[in-house]
């Protein structure tokens, strides 16, 4: 039983929530599982890669918005609802926020726009 922080995302440039259920895919194996074994994911539910310039579908069940990010939270690139078996990359990101599909339309998310990030409580993975 293990701890998994969860993050809460807030657009600050749209006054939006994107998610307040992140979860951290912070070491090489959270970053190569990523969302593979997953079904799908709810409104309010994420996964923030850090560090990640690059991500991929291939094996995805579901399509995803994607979000590519500075270091300071400024969303640098969008990719909306990413299909399954595709690649997406912003070589100047410095990590990635992946969302619900229509999370970015929903929201109004832009490039340009900052994003702030509190921890939400953990969740306890069994």
């Amino acid at each position: 039983m293990m701890a998994q922080t969860q993050l809460r995302v807030r657009n600050t440039t749209r006054d939006t929530l994107l998610a307040d259920r992140a979860v951290v895919a912070g070491t090489s194996k959270e970053r190569r599982t990523g969302l593979l074994k997953r079904t799908g994911l709810e409104a309010g539910e994420g996964m923030w890669i850090a560090p990640c310039e690059c991500i991929h579908t291939f094996g995805m069940k579901f399509p995803i918005d994607v979000l590519f990010l500075s270091k300071k939270w400024t969303v640098v690139k969008i990719a909306a609802a990413v299909p399954r078996r595709r690649i997406a990359a912003a070589w100047l990101a410095h990590s990635v926020l992946e969302l619900p599909a229509g999370t970015i339309a929903q929201t109004q998310t832009a490039v340009g726009d900052q994003l702030v990030v509190e921890r939400a409580e953990p969740v306890i993975v069994l």
